[in-house]
């Protein structure tokens, strides 16, 4: 059956001498592989660019319920993040959070509202201006909400200590090694009720960012036990230091 929907590519592996597989996260049909034959080939090369991770694609692809890897069929671009790909460190966000969503976004339903954070958050991250190294830390502190495990507000400035394990401000360290110290809770805090534009008032220090980053990579840990190693955490606080 043939289907159309809008997908943003997470990821790409070669299958063959000329074709590729992407990992894409669609709005109506949640993560897909997608098969797309003849793409390394040197006259459909040219197209291998729109397959890099955070563009945005409309999609007509056979879908069989049998198949784990669908036939693409057609596509075309929906939105070419250019201002992401021609700067090397937004590049290098781009390929990290690419690695966060394709360790964590497993389901093949639709998530309407979780497609349209992401797609809003890299048209957002395209066209901003300089001022966004807490981008990826933002990016991450608002996924959890959609991905079920969105930490409680806190209501009580008392409460000094973000609980990881269950997701929570508390008044006093809880019993167990799994929470952030004062500071890093304090910005955490900040992180969580913020919105990318305010994200650029969060003042970090490169060793401070990279401790908060370090702490909410556990935080996503913890509830999804899935998450597999990041490769390009060690970039992203190499870059941001």
């Amino acid at each position: 059956m043939l289907q159309s929907t809008k997908g943003i590519i997470l990821h790409q592996i070669k299958y063959s001498d000329s074709g590729v597989i992407a990992q894409v996260y669609t709005r109506d049909f949640g993560r897909q592989s997608l098969m797309i034959k003849g793409m390394r080939n040197r006259k459909a090369g040219k197209h291998n660019a729109l397959f890099q991770p955070m563009f945005i694609l409309d999609l007509i692809f056979y879908q069989r319920e049998s198949r784990e890897v669908q036939l693409l069929k057609e596509f075309s671009v929906s939105y070419s993040p250019s201002g992401i790909y021609s700067d090397i460190k937004k590049s290098c966000v781009a390929v990290f959070i690419s690695e966060i969503l394709t360790s964590v976004l497993r389901e093949e339903t639709a998530n309407h509202e979780l497609f349209d954070y992401m797609e809003n958050a890299i048209k957002y991250f395209d066209k901003c201006g300089p001022g966004f190294s807490n981008f990826h830390i933002a990016f991450l502190s608002g996924l959890s909400s959609y991905l079920g495990f969105e930490p409680a507000v806190r209501t009580n400035p008392e409460n000094k200590f973000f609980d990881l394990l269950n997701g929570s401000f508390v008044a006093l360290p809880p019993g167990h090694s799994s929470y952030a110290n004062v500071q890093v809770s304090a910005i955490l805090h900040s992180f969580f009720s913020s919105s990318f534009e305010n994200m650029k008032n969060i003042p970090l220090t490169g060793s401070m960012r990279n401790e908060v980053l370090e702490t909410i990579i556990k935080y996503f840990g913890i509830h999804l036990p899935g998450l597999k190693k990041i490769n390009s955490l060690e970039v992203m606080k190499e870059i941001f230091k």
